[in-house]
């Protein structure tokens, strides 16, 4: 490849290329390096369009590769269209030069990068015999909550509630372990770990509902609010990718503003081994996602090296 020679990849075969088994701990390296102010990332940028409808932007470096911008729409009328309604790209751009050398599908990136983050918090988080797990949602991310949260615990039952039972029967399919329940309350009383995998722009459940020592996952963003009750991130231990998801939307998550940004930790923090991150076995955790752009370099650059490796993708000359 010549310096302005860009590879281009499409969304098959970013997904062929990217193995959940080694995003995992290349993910929890760029949290560690995240928290310990290794990352340069500006601050997600938005703009807004009619219907609630959403462009991102997320630019960040880690020092030894390249730099990457994410964009990433949310466009929720998508579905009369036949379209996702969340799609993205991703840019990488090398450090020295500033001359691109990727261009790739981040659709997929950004599903399994944030299911797998999750997994991590789990792991991280919830009890070591943790077995049963809740998901509330049937979208693209629970699809793949079922897919990571088994990498990092011995699940024996996986519940699955949705709005629509037809769709939570579809995703339980793809495990013997997991069946469709009649509603977000079934899904999670009981259950040792609870994943939150809407759009909604309210608490889908109740603090109530929450078993001692269970670990609570949030991944949704729908500001001004979202799923997960104030309640459960004031009252349990509340870990987080930064400090900034307390930070105004769109840089930070809606459910956190009225609260203290030092009463969470950060996820890099518990992977390094500075702080615990469940301090006693009866302890309410819960895992706040906001998105962080260091999740997508990660998972672009192994992207882009197995590619280049292997020869796959189309190299354009600017």
């Amino acid at each position: 490849m010549t310096p302005l020679d860009v590879l281009v990849l499409s969304r098959a075969e970013v997904e062929a290329l990217l193995d959940p088994g080694a995003l995992l701990p290349a993910l929890a390296d760029g949290f560690r390096a995240l928290s310990a102010g290794a990352v340069q990332a500006a601050d997600r940028t938005g703009l807004a369009r009619p219907g609630e409808a959403l462009l991102l932007s997320m630019p960040g470096h880690r020092e030894g590769g390249p730099m990457a911008v994410k964009v990433v729409t949310v466009f929720e009328g998508n579905a009369r269209r036949g379209l996702a309604s969340h799609l993205a790209t991703i840019g990488l751009y090398d450090a020295d030069t500033g001359a691109c050398l990727a261009f790739m599908d981040g659709t997929y990136i950004t599903a399994i990068r944030t299911s797998a983050a999750a997994a991590l918090a789990c792991d991280a988080c919830a009890r070591p015999q943790a077995r049963v797990l809740g998901i509330v949602g049937a979208g693209v991310q629970a699809e793949h909550h079922l897919a990571t949260f088994p990498l990092v615990r011995d699940l024996d039952e996986i519940r699955v509630a949705s709005l629509r039972r037809e769709d939570a029967e579809r995703v339980a399919a793809a495990d013997p372990r997991a069946r469709a329940v009649a509603s977000a309350r079934e899904a999670a009383e009981g259950a040792d770990v609870v994943a939150l995998t809407t759009y909604a722009g309210r608490p889908v459940v109740e603090p109530a509902w929450i078993a001692p020592g269970a670990h609570v996952s949030s991944i949704g963003y729908r500001p001004p609010a979202g799923e997960l009750p104030v309640e459960l991130a004031r009252d349990g231990r509340l870990v987080v990718e930064t400090r900034l998801a307390f930070a105004p939307t769109p840089v930070g998550c809606g459910e956190l503003q009225s609260l203290d940004p030092a009463s969470a930790v950060e996820l890099g923090e518990i992977l390094a081994g500075t702080t615990p991150g469940r301090r006693a076995a009866d302890e309410v955790t819960v895992y706040k996602a906001m998105g962080h752009v260091v999740e997508d370099l990660v998972a672009a650059r192994l992207v882009f090296d197995r590619a280049r490796a292997e020869g796959v993708g189309r190299v354009v000359a600017l």
